[in-house]
């Protein structure tokens, strides 16, 4: 009897066992996202739409991180070390740079999702003080004298590169190579300061009341009215403008390693789902999927705007020219 009772206690020790098993495996499914700077309000609706879709989908429990921050400064920091499951950049370099350092990425990443695997794209627009008082209408505006220029730096923003190449652009078509250079040092010298991303580029726009003008995406610039008040700010859109499309990709390196990828592969594909491209819409940036697009048509007026693929060369070449050590961003930067 009491060798059978000892038994029953074996067996009931064992359920237990298994059953926290599983509870502490469920409590481990995690995914971390390492993203932009200003795509945080995004992904916060984003993930619990996923969580659930996922847990209706499979009965897995899940829970996702967000990490934030300037673009190639969360790209490097993957880079060293940080352990994403997934990668939702603003640019394409930030994420091929995970292919060149240490393979992290796959290297054909743009085939695995549609649209060269970015779910939506924005473009690059201006945020000024309410009734415009500087009369801020166009790229040309910002290279006059006296002007402040709010923008994040290039070097470590993916939201300051997309500015720096839409003035590039501007200047492209509308006086030619030998002039572009010339402008976009004017531009740059009336930048006050340079912050390490697009947020806080807002926030010594709005908190501080630092500048003239705010060069940011355009979700960014529609956030800020609703935030911090309608009646402060105006948006301007300007004759052309750069199309900033943002890619996604699973860091297989990591995921690989922690058992993830079915999730991470998942959650990116989710992106591009009539529901995930809703959500996209909702925080004005804009969707890939034509019905989507249609349907908040009125949260996106019309805007002339060119690629970096179509207009300069691709981002290799940017890459090269612009924003490797000593070039001509560097050389622009000196010259201040």
């Amino acid at each position: 009897m009491a060798s059978r009772r000892t038994l029953q206690s074996l067996v009931r020790s064992l359920v237990i066992a298994v059953s926290l098993c599983g509870i502490a495996h469920a409590a481990e499914s995690t995914l971390l996202n390492v993203s932009y700077d200003v795509s945080r309000e995004l992904y916060k609706d984003i993930n619990p739409a996923f969580v659930a879709y996922w847990k209706a989908r499979t009965g897995e429990s899940l829970s996702i991180n967000q990490s934030h921050g300037g673009s190639s400064k969360q790209a490097a920091s993957v880079a060293e070390g940080l352990a994403a499951d997934v990668i939702t950049m603003n640019q394409s370099p930030d994420i091929d740079i995970l292919v060149e350092r240490g393979g992290f990425v796959a290297a054909d990443w743009r085939r695995r999702l549609p649209h060269d695997a970015a779910p939506y794209t924005t473009t690059s627009v201006f945020l000024v003080r309410k009734g415009n008082p500087k009369q801020i209408r166009d790229w040309a505006d910002l290279v006059r004298p006296g002007l402040a220029v709010i923008v994040p730096n290039p070097k470590t923003s993916g939201n300051g590169r997309y500015t720096y190449l839409a003035a590039w652009g501007y200047a492209l078509q509308k006086s030619g190579a030998d002039a572009a250079k010339d402008f976009v040092a004017r531009v740059f010298a009336n930048v006050p300061v340079l912050d390490g991303g697009g947020r806080g580029a807002t926030t010594t726009f709005t908190q501080r009341g630092i500048g003239d003008v705010l060069v940011t995406f355009e979700n960014e610039a529609v956030l800020i009215g609703k935030e911090v008040g309608e009646d402060k700010f105006d948006i301007v859109y300007p004759s052309v403008s750069i199309d900033a499309p943002a890619p996604v990709a699973v860091v297989e390196k990591v995921a690989d390693k922690r058992g993830t990828r079915k999730q991470a592969q998942a959650y990116l594909e989710f992106l591009f789902s009539t529901e995930g491209q809703e959500i996209i819409a909702k925080h004005y940036f804009r969707p890939r999927d034509p019905a989507v697009l249609k349907k908040y048509a009125s949260r996106f007026p019309a805007i002339k705007t060119f690629s970096v693929e179509g207009q300069l060369g691709g981002w290799k070449a940017v890459q090269q020219a612009h924003f490797a050590d000593g070039g001509i961003y560097d050389q622009i930067i000196t010259r201040k």
